[in-house]
Formats: C-alpha cells, structure tokens, sequence
C-alpha cells in the first residue's frame, strides 16, 4: 500500500507537505489517558484564543489562504483545525469520540495543524491526495448515503471512493475509526515554509503516545514536493 499525492497538487501548491503515521495492530483503548491529553489541549487552546479569533490567528490563517487558492471559500469550508479551533473558542464544548479519534484531535489542537484518521482495513488500495473526477462518490459522516463530487476538488481517496472532501474539510463514513480500529492511517498537513517544524512534533510526538498507549506498531514518514510518493 501508498500514499500517493499527484503532482498537480504540488503545481497548485508547491508547499504543501504531509506528515504520516500509521498505527498497526492496537490492542489497547486507553480512555482515561487520553482523555486528560485531549481536555488539557482544549484548555491551552481556549487560553491561546481568548483574544484573538481562530480565523485571524497566524496558524490558521495559512490553510484559509490554501483554500482560496484551490478556488474554495474558507468561510464557507474550514478547515478541519480552523474547525475545532472555531467551536472551542466560541465555548460550544468539544466532543470525547473514542481513543483513537480524541489521541488525534488532542495532537492536531496542541500543535495547530489538521490530521486526519482512516481505518485502513476498509481500504482497498493506495490512499491519494487528488483532484476528483467524474464518478468519485463520498458518504458523509453519520450518513449511509453517497453523494457525488465536484470534479476538480481537491480529496483524500481510495480508488474513486472519497476519504476527505475539499481537501481537510470534512472526512467520510467510509473508513471512520471507531474503537475496534486495528491499523489507522493518520496524515497531518502543512506547509514546508510555514510550519513544517509543527507537522513534525505532531507526527512523532502522536507516533511516540500511539507506542505508549495503544500497544501497536507505528511508521512515520513524510511526503512533499521532492518526495511524493510514501510505501507503506
């Protein structure tokens, strides 16, 4: 299996970068731990934003300008960081899921960067980062459902199945990690100017506590403009 990101991504941004870590054979749910790691990361979050709005923040600022660049409204579609970041500072409290899922939402809030959580036993071949094209389908979250794709949108995938849409925007019921996950792929995303430094402490510090924790394998990597494809 690959992680593979199509050399048109790097045309429309030259700087973008993915920290991976992959997760294999869990055996332990940890809920306690875990829990303490995500309620800390909300709390340093709702101190670092109490005076300033997520959306005008230098961390966030940099994927809303991505995003106009891909021809997609920030306002309208957040990022996933910009997402969370968002509902902790509007004090609308922030939802425990399950070990695995809050592990990475803990990460992606103490480091500022979006990162992403896919069940790879329900994948059934390299997993992309593309533009979509006619005959992608995605099942939103919670639903049972497919709908069809923008063509020219930018996604995760498997095959012509949708992992993410609009880039990190919103993740798919196909392949939501659950608590009987066994081997997840977890993807961070950033930008090799801007905040390269922050995507590498979340990959080995979520790769560091997924050993410790959960009692599984990991492998890291890394996949930029210069190395875009990552075997696994």
């Amino acid at each position: 299996m690959r992680f593979v990101v199509d050399s048109r991504v790097f045309e429309k941004l030259d700087n973008v970068c993915f920290g991976v870590v992959i997760a294999k054979g869990v055996s332990k749910y940890p809920h306690d731990e875990i829990a303490a790691l995500l309620n800390q990361s909300v709390r340093t979050v709702e101190d670092k934003f109490s005076k300033v709005k997520a959306k005008e923040s230098a961390p966030i600022v940099h994927y809303r300008e991505a995003f106009r660049e891909l021809g997609m409204n920030p306002n309208k579609y957040m990022s996933s960081i910009e997402a969370m970041v968002t509902r902790i500072e509007k004090k609308k409290g922030f939802p425990h899921i399950n070990p695995l899922v809050d592990l990475g939402n803990a990460i992606s809030l103490k480091h500022l960067v979006p990162l992403g959580a896919h069940d790879l036993d329900v994948a059934s071949g390299d997993i992309c980062v593309r533009f979509a094209r006619a005959g992608d389908t995605f099942i939103p979250f919670g639903e049972q459902a497919s709908e069809q794709v923008d063509e020219g949108e930018l996604i995760y995938s498997v095959g012509d199945i949708v992992k993410t849409r609009r880039w990190i925007w919103r993740q798919s019921e196909e392949g939501k990690v659950t608590d009987q996950s066994k081997n997840i792929f977890f993807p961070i995303d950033g930008f090799t100017d801007i905040n390269l430094a922050q995507v590498l402490a979340a990959r080995d510090e979520l790769a560091e506590l997924l050993v410790k924790h959960f009692g599984c394998k990991v492998i890291t990597g890394f996949v930029d403009n210069n190395h875009s494809v990552l075997n696994f």
